[in-house]
């Protein structure tokens, strides 16, 4: 890999990290992660050999639909509680979802 993409995918990927982890609103945290998802693929299919590109693929489609669920959590919470604020998740099922989704962003488990 070229040195300078690998710069801009590392710093892309310390970006989004310090995006996600300063936020106290639902849409920049989402902000954040999908700037460690783009950032973190190139690096993921950096040997340019099929099952790299395969494994590259899954994880974006899985990413995908975890993004999916976790923008789902958010608006379901602020249409029940009025809130886009983190800290206000009090909604059972946004909450759920939330947890959900960030398990299968983390790749925890069962959801591995």
């Amino acid at each position: 890999m070229n040195p300078q993409a690998k710069l801009i995918s590392i710093s892309s990927l310390l970006l989004g990290t310090t995006i996600t982890i300063s936020s106290s609103h639902w849409m920049m945290a989402w902000t954040g992660l999908e700037i460690n998802t783009l950032a973190i693929l190139p690096l993921i299919s950096n040997p340019h050999h099929p099952r790299a590109i395969e494994a590259a693929t899954k994880y974006f489609l899985v990413q995908a639909a975890a993004s999916t669920l976790l923008l789902f959590s958010s608006t379901t919470n602020a249409l029940f509680t009025g809130q886009w604020d983190i800290t206000q998740l009090t909604h059972a099922t946004s909450c759920l979802l939330l947890t959900t989704a960030i398990s299968i962003k983390l790749g925890l488990v069962p959801f591995h």
